[in-house]
């Protein structure tokens, strides 16, 4: 969480993002119209803002954001949050990191900020985007989205959960696949400080439950509905793709989600193994492979992955993304292996 530094406040001015267009939902009550109408002229003046100061960076140099003790990016952060569009802090926190991420970061700077500018242009713009873009860009700028329906009901395989501190609160990931519906879901929750997030499921079940989809991002998060059945532990992974096939599934779903970092795969059939300074998942069949993305390299779970191989294809869900496969969890290649997935994090 960044707190305000007391500058000046962000303009407020009315934008093409209206009220109705920022909260789908504020028609419910006049009251609700208000509030989000407030909170839409908070916004568009906070991206009228940023946009200035990306303009102003790239007309002055990227040279500018390496120099030490620059508060560029936290003061803008903390602008974004008085702006209420903690979406937008948080890609311009991102940005600050850059300048000591290593050789190369000019070129991931400008490309952060060309789409921290698409972001930007699409809110501006967002009563002229189809209905699915525009939930996404609404979830992308940190307004808060109810889950909308229709449910669905599958046996759901929990293939990972894992917590992920976010500032003060603890984030909450668990992986589901539907066997029936085939498609992965991700549920969400949050533990206030000092406290775990209360939602939990047992990794390596399957849970017979309804889920209902969230707007935007692909529809990729859902909300957990009641559970119909006790959950019932299985050894079997889900079916998996090739990682020329994972490369496919991640570039449809930037179509509709740009600014989507990684999408959810599972790998089968894939071997690990060293390739210059780094790793990579190899299909032996058709010889595509996928480097691992450079935060697994430094990871214990890359060991566990290449000991549970032993030099064997096996299973591995993971995120597949343009820095490459972030492996989550991985299933013994051994038919007799027993206790499901293996945490890779």
């Amino acid at each position: 969480m960044v707190l305000s530094d007391g500058g000046d406040p962000v303009r407020t001015e009315r934008g093409p993002a209206d009220s109705r267009a920022a909260s789908p939902d504020a028609a419910r009550s006049p009251a609700a119209v208000r509030r989000a109408d407030r909170r839409a002229g908070r916004v568009t003046g906070g991206t009228r803002e940023l946009e200035q100061r990306l303009a102003d960076l790239l007309r002055g140099g990227l040279a500018a954001a390496d120099r030490p003790g620059n508060g560029l990016w936290e003061e803008t952060a903390a602008r974004m949050v008085d702006a209420q569009a903690p979406g937008l802090a948080a890609r311009v926190r991102e940005l600050g990191a850059l300048p000591a991420s290593g050789a190369g970061w000019p070129a991931r700077l400008l490309e952060e900020c060309a789409l921290l500018h698409l972001l930007d242009s699409a809110w501006l713009g967002l009563d002229r985007l189809p209905a699915p873009l525009a939930a996404t860009v609404r979830t992308r700028v940190g307004l808060t989205a109810s889950p909308e329906g229709p449910a669905v009901r599958d046996r759901w395989l929990v293939l990972a959960q894992y917590d992920t501190p976010e500032g003060r609160i603890v984030t909450r990931r668990i992986w589901l696949y539907g066997g029936e519906s085939d498609r992965t879901a991700l549920v969400l929750s949050y533990g206030a400080p000092g406290r775990v997030p209360a939602q939990t499921l047992p990794v390596g079940a399957v849970v017979d439950a309804e889920v209902t989809p969230y707007p935007g991002g692909g529809r990729l998060r859902v909300e957990l509905g009641a559970r119909l059945a006790d959950p019932v532990c299985t050894a079997v992974p889900p079916p998996g793709v090739t990682p020329a096939g994972a490369v496919a599934a991640y570039g449809r779903a930037l179509r509709d989600d740009p600014w989507l970092e990684a999408w959810p795969v599972t790998l089968d059939g894939v071997i690990p193994a060293p390739s210059g300074d780094g790793w990579q998942l190899i299909d032996p069949g058709d010889g595509s492979a996928l480097p691992l993305a450079p935060p697994a390299l430094s990871r214990p779970g890359l060991w566990k992955l290449v000991a549970l191989s032993g030099g064997s294809p096996l299973t591995v869900f993971g995120e597949c993304g343009h820095r490459g496969f972030d492996p989550i969890a991985a299933w013994s290649p051994e038919p007799s292996g027993e206790g499901g997935p293996v945490a890779l994090v």
